[in-house]
């Protein structure tokens, strides 16, 4: 019998899975290349439904004679396995990008090593299956993003968000690297960013509502997953409900800090007075989180402030075993230091921990690490966590203060996008 290969990815099984199966296995026995869940590292796309329940489904679709994992784009490894008389591929630049056009482009010489041949299938023009729109996510899919991502990447990159403009910039910006391509992974509302950007001080003064309206903006024009900064989390009675709220909203993080009393940005350090949690009241604000959301993706993640505070590096240790042990989803370890020495030192020590969680950093101010450093240290989520407030200001600054100097506009132009450009900035208006 000839024999007969597709890739597939399966997310949603819908009509034209079943017509390109039905066409292929008329021409043969049908093996199904189902792509496994670390192929999928686009924060833009929908993250798959793990592979296992994907199998399951596509093995029970009639037609279907085998389904064997395909561990990336390329299909030469499988292909010289099987060793089909028929590829079957759809239209792969609309279910993924240039990087599939390049990954197929061996196909047709690996096939005619034993006659193979190639047959396309029409099944994947279907835009409302692989296309999604701009923004176009549920709050299930945003929800169960970031803990598919930790699956699926060796680091997740996330940038500051306070605005739907900004929001924009981490959902839409790529670029090519060393032939990659690298873009922001999941975004981060900060409650400095989102204070400062109302006029407010970061002392927790801007309530939950106002921040959820933030939120509501930036997920109307988005797909990808948010981490959520809600600095102490507030009494344990209060933080049950601020879960609630963000969970019901797709948000797919909280991140609360151990420190008590009126908030001091971490940053000062020991210059004001702040005072860090017991463990105990600590641990036990994570366990009534836990114990307040409804679905598993849904991620608390424990922020250690005992380097900030220079408490030492056991205190943070102990707090990190701790706080894994009341039900973190995550540690992230804050210094404030100019170098990386210390938050490295943890991540070593760390690395002995019979059980971990995935460790968050924020290098703001030990700001000459690279990424495949923090790769190498153990690191799985690196928060980019105010630069693009701190970007914005001087600029708007500088074109206020020019306007004023030379009582007009003329000689800020340059610093200025132009009309045009900002016009066609969001798609709807071009």
């Amino acid at each position: 019998m000839k024999k007969v290969y597709i890739p597939m990815v399966a997310n949603h099984i819908h009509h034209g899975h079943i017509d390109v199966i039905k066409r292929a296995s008329s021409l043969g026995e049908l093996t199904v290349g189902l792509l496994t869940d670390s192929v999928f590292s686009y924060g833009k796309e929908l993250i798959p439904t793990d592979y296992e329940k994907r199998k399951s489904l596509v093995r029970h679709l009639k037609g279907v004679e085998n389904v064997i994992p395909q561990e990336s784009l390329e299909c030469d490894f499988n292909l010289k396995n099987v060793r089909p008389h028929y590829f079957l591929q759809g239209d792969i630049k609309d279910w993924f990008n240039q990087d599939s056009l390049e990954s197929h482009k061996n196909i047709p010489n690996i096939l005619k090593e034993w006659g193979g041949q190639i047959i396309d299938s029409a099944f994947m023009h279907d835009k409302f299956y692989y296309s999604p729109q701009r923004g176009c996510t549920t709050s299930n899919e945003r929800l169960g993003k970031l803990r598919k991502l930790l699956d699926s990447k060796s680091l997740i990159r996330v940038l500051e968000v306070h605005s739907a403009l900004t929001g924009l910039i981490a959902e839409e910006l790529e670029i090519k690297a060393e032939g990659n391509t690298q873009e922001f992974d999941a975004m981060w509302s900060s409650s400095l960013t989102d204070s400062i950007s109302k006029g407010k001080p970061d002392i927790e003064v801007v309530d939950l509502t106002s921040r959820t309206i933030t939120i509501n903006n930036i997920f109307e024009v988005t797909t990808k997953p948010l981490i959520f900064d809600a600095d102490t989390g507030g009494m344990p009675e209060h933080f049950a409900f601020t879960v609630k709220t963000l969970e019901r909203l797709g948000v797919s993080a909280v991140i609360i800090e151990d420190k008590t009393g009126l908030k001091k940005n971490s940053l000062f350090g020991n210059d004001v007075l702040q005072t860090q949690a017991s463990i105990e009241e600590f641990s036990h604000k994570i366990q009534v989180g836990k114990k307040s959301q409804i679905t598993y993706d849904f991620m608390i993640i424990a922020r250690i402030e005992s380097l900030i505070l220079e408490k030492g590096m056991e205190d943070a240790l102990c707090r990190a075993l701790a706080y894994i042990s009341a039900g973190a989803d995550g540690i992230m370890i804050h210094s404030r230091e100019r170098e990386p020495g210390e938050i490295l030192e943890f991540c070593r020590k760390y690395k002995t921990f019979d059980k971990k969680v995935p460790l968050v950093v924020v290098p703001t101010s030990y700001n000459k690490i690279f990424e495949h450093q923090l790769i190498e240290a153990g690191v799985q989520v690196v928060i980019y966590a105010n630069h693009m407030l701190r970007a914005s200001y001087p600029n708007m600054l500088a074109v206020a203060k020019s306007i004023l100097e030379n009582g007009r506009s003329a000689e800020c132009e340059h610093m200025c996008m132009s009309i045009n450009d900002i016009l066609t900035l969001i798609p709807e208006n071009r």
